[in-house]
């Protein structure tokens, strides 16, 4: 295996992950519903339905966050280090959510459970749409300069300088904001389409569900198409090797429309996502009884987002562009680890399609039973 295989293998992988990750949102979706529903039992229904599933979307953020740094550490060092206010935010959103799952219905709690419902409502908004914001960063570009000879420097051997603002920037940026309320309507729509399959016995909260999964649909493919123009006529970087081993970065009108051209697998995998996702979005809200929708919402979903990372850093095209030097910009090739670690992760690799499987197993399990209301109101083992 050569570097370069090992290169594209890891952001392959990585786009993996981010593509699992986007489908599970749908637990931060359910969350932020929370404070719309007055009814005691169905608020229960929701936190129970999406708290099944929350650890899988925990871990799955903190293996992504994992596997960059093992794989592209320039990149962890640049963006966690660098635009650290953005990723706190990110992170206490989820460590609020961990405490709310675990105490809400404790014995003794003397908070009540509506505090831990507003902390699972902030994990549901700020994490979909921060999140949506530091993606939108692979395309958009961030405000951060890399000096690699800064590590000669023993005061300051920083080797990546990031705005003053350290991350506030980019959240503010209304293009990034595009997309992180895209994901954040998405993750809106999927819950109501997985409760849809997960509850049963509750015909008007079904009812309920099924406008609510047309409402944030339609947005969603409001602000999807909105964040697909930006994207398919927005200026990019195209990285040139040269014969010094070093890179030319030139600045390249339709970047991203070229590489959807050029890896003809990317485009196939967008269309075919986007089909998916209206399929499933579609038969759900104008059937009666559809229960199923939420499996071609998710495959979409995956196919979709897969295809956003494929165009990002396959065909040299920088996965971080640099707003401040575009010398600066971030590829799979200047950004990764050696060729020994990449080897060594890649024989650990092997045990990530039997991770899935338990995972899809576990999931199975959990969802053989339906929730009803009747069960919210006589269990005692609920979040």
């Amino acid at each position: 295996m050569t570097l370069e295989y090992l290169q594209n293998y890891w952001w392959l992988l990585i786009s993996i992950l981010g593509s699992l990750l986007v489908f599970l949102l749908f637990v931060q979706g359910g969350q932020s519903m929370l404070l719309g529903t007055k009814d005691v039992t169905r608020r229960d229904l929701i936190v129970n339905s999406m708290g099944r599933k929350w650890e899988l979307t925990f871990t799955t953020l903190v293996t992504f966050g994992g596997a960059f740094f093992a794989s592209f550490p320039l990149f962890y060092s640049t963006s966690f280090g660098g635009a650290y206010w953005l990723w706190v935010l990110i992170l206490f959103s989820f460590i609020v959510q961990a405490v709310s799952y675990e105490f809400r219905n404790k014995q003794g709690n003397v908070y009540g459970t509506k505090t831990y419902d507003v902390f699972l409502f902030i994990n549901g908004f700020v994490g979909c749409i921060l999140l949506g914001v530091a993606v939108s960063m692979f395309f958009f570009g961030a405000q951060f300069t890399v000096t690699r000879t800064n590590l000669l420097d023993s005061g300051s051997p920083v080797i990546s300088q990031w705005a003053p603002t350290h991350g506030f920037e980019a959240i503010f940026n209304w293009k990034n904001l595009v997309l992180g309320v895209a994901v954040f309507f998405l993750a809106r729509m999927q819950a109501s389409l997985y409760m849809m399959n997960n509850i049963t016995q509750d015909p008007k909260f079904f009812a309920i569900l099924k406008r609510k999964a047309f409402f944030n649909g339609a947005l969603f493919v409001v602000f999807f198409l909105w964040f697909l123009g930006m994207l398919l006529t927005a200026w990019g970087y195209t990285v040139i090797p040269d014969a010094y081993g070093s890179q030319v970065v030139e600045i390249t009108p339709y970047k991203y429309f070229h590489n959807f051209c050029e890896v003809w697998q990317a485009g196939v995998m967008l269309l075919l996502g986007v089909v998916l996702v209206l399929y499933g979005w579609g038969r759900s809200c104008f059937s009666d009884k559809y229960t199923q929708g939420i499996w071609f919402t998710g495959s979409g979903t995956f196919f979709a987002v897969m295809a956003l990372f494929s165009v990002a850093g396959f065909n040299n095209t920088p996965f971080y562009p640099s707003l401040l030097d575009p010398e600066s910009s971030l590829t799979i090739r200047n950004a990764s680890s050696s060729e020994f670690t990449l080897t060594a992760m890649s024989y650990v690799s092997i045990v990530i399609p039997f991770v899935l499987a338990y995972i899809a197993y576990v999931w199975y399990s959990m969802d053989r039973k339906k929730l009803t209301p009747e069960e919210m109101k006589t269990t005692t083992h609920k979040y």
